[in-house]
């Protein structure tokens, strides 16, 4: 069978790729799998929510109609970040559960996304077990063994009240003092995100907080950062953070509306650690698209850096392995493992303004010990992403490798969500990086073009 499950689930174009038989079926499926070895005589249960899109309404019946159907019973908790999803299935003890969403696609993108009991994503071979019994007959549940579908209204204030508790100063409102713009995408954290940092003290200014069920990501959010640097220099606030569409991610603007990116963050949060001696293994897990200046910073402070592949569920399970508490990806998702089972955009914003609280220091100040080497990313759509190792790719790319002779690096890899190739190329300079990864683009256009 053709494996549908990327780096994050099952993602594509809602109601063709993602549709309401598929994801019937995969809820069936996933019940099947993931309540195996469940307690005999005790009703497993799975916590179901998603993030904005239009889409997620019919999908979301889909999906609840089948667990229930597999006899499994249903805790709707609605819209909500995908990591609230994955702390209410810990906190709660569910057996799975089941996000709906496409992260920071445009909206009529959607996805499904599964987690285990205790909140963490799945291994491939869970996927895979899944996958195998996708079309397989089997016994249905009757009568009173159907599951029952029920609302979960607690979860968001439930799943916020947690997040301001993770900063370990109850009884204050450690970010007193911050002022902060909020872009929420117009996504899951619209009501949660704004709220956690006004409960932890900040002053908040909220953008981009109006679903529609249509809007979701459109000019805004974590990949669109131009409205938010716009705002924080208008309102003379002291940091922006952006969030997509689903809130696993989180980047962040200074006060002079600069990016501080996914290792940025990192950086910053491990040196934090470090100083309070709560960075287990002194290590940080990233992945191999992590700029060589995060690593060199990291060198600074006696860091230890690992890398993985890519996607936030091989940090983690290079963690959990090894015991980290820290990792992620520059696109700003970071697990913080003390706190939660998976990237979580609110949290890392309320960490890192709780780091320039408690070292009084700007974010710009903060961000400037981990410098950056120039990093030019090109999306070639229209290839077979599964054609990277063509040996006229290859060739190329050892030629443009040669020509930075140890002063960059390049990285091709195919999208786990999407139909294309990254191209990635990092150099002494914006415009070397940018040339040779227009010039790695268009072999591989030349090349492997459909």
């Amino acid at each position: 069978m053709t494996r549908l499950f990327g780096t994050d689930g099952v993602r594509g174009l809602a109601n063709r790729d993602i549709s309401a038989r598929l994801a019937l079926q995969l809820s069936v499926a996933g019940s099947r799998v993931l309540t195996r070895g469940w307690p005999e005589g005790k009703r497993p249960f799975a916590v179901v929510g998603r993030d904005t899109r239009v889409s997620g309404e019919f999908l979301s019946a889909a999906i609840s109609a089948g667990i229930a159907s597999a006899g499994v019973d249903v805790l709707d908790a609605g819209m909500l970040p995908t990591p609230g999803i994955a702390s209410v299935v810990a906190d709660t003890g569910a057996a799975f559960g089941v996000v709906i969403s496409a992260s920071h696609n445009p909206m009529p993108d959607n996805g499904i996304k599964f987690f285990a009991a205790g909140g963490t994503k799945l291994d491939d071979s869970v996927e895979d077990s899944i996958l195998a019994i996708l079309d397989e007959d089997w016994v249905r549940p009757t009568g009173a063994e159907v599951g029952r579908i029920s609302r979960y209204p607690a979860a968001a204030d439930e799943y916020t009240e947690k997040l301001v508790r993770s900063l370990d100063a109850e009884g204050t409102r450690p970010l007193s003092g911050l002022k902060v713009v909020v872009d929420c995408a117009h996504g899951a954290a619209s009501i949660v995100g704004p709220a956690a940092l006004r409960q932890a003290g900040a002053e908040v200014i909220v953008s981009a907080a109006e679903p529609d069920g249509f809007n979701i990501n459109d000019g805004v959010g974590s990949t669109h950062l131009e409205p938010l640097q716009r705002l924080v220099v208008e309102t003379q606030s002291d940091l922006g953070v952006a969030f997509d569409g689903d809130a696993d991610r989180c980047l962040a603007v200074d006060s002079l509306g600069r990016v501080i990116n996914g290792d940025q963050l990192m950086g910053i949060l491990a040196i934090g650690l470090k100083e309070l001696g709560e960075l287990k293994g002194n290590t940080l897990v990233t992945t191999v698209m992590s700029n060589i200046g995060l690593r060199h910073a990291m060198d600074k402070y006696s860091i230890e850096t690992v890398q993985t592949a890519v996607g936030d569920r091989y940090v983690l399970e290079r963690m959990l392995a090894d015991g980290f508490v820290l990792g992620g990806e520059q696109s700003g998702h970071v697990l913080m493992l003390d706190h939660g089972t998976t990237g979580d955009g609110v949290q890392t914003a309320l960490h890192l303004m709780k780091r320039m609280a408690d070292s009084k220091r700007t974010l710009a100040d903060l961000a400037a010990e981990i410098p950056q080497l120039p990093q030019a990313l090109v999306n070639v759509k229209g290839v077979d992403k599964h054609g990277v190792d063509h040996p006229k790719v290859t060739a190329e790319i050892n030629a443009v490798e040669a020509e930075l002779e140890g002063s960059g690096r390049v990285l091709l890899r195919a999208s786990g969500t999407e139909a294309l190739i990254r191209v990635m190329v990092e150099a002494e300079t914006e415009d070397i990086a940018q040339a040779q990864a227009e010039r790695l683009a268009s072999n591989v256009r030349d090349n492997l073009g459909l």
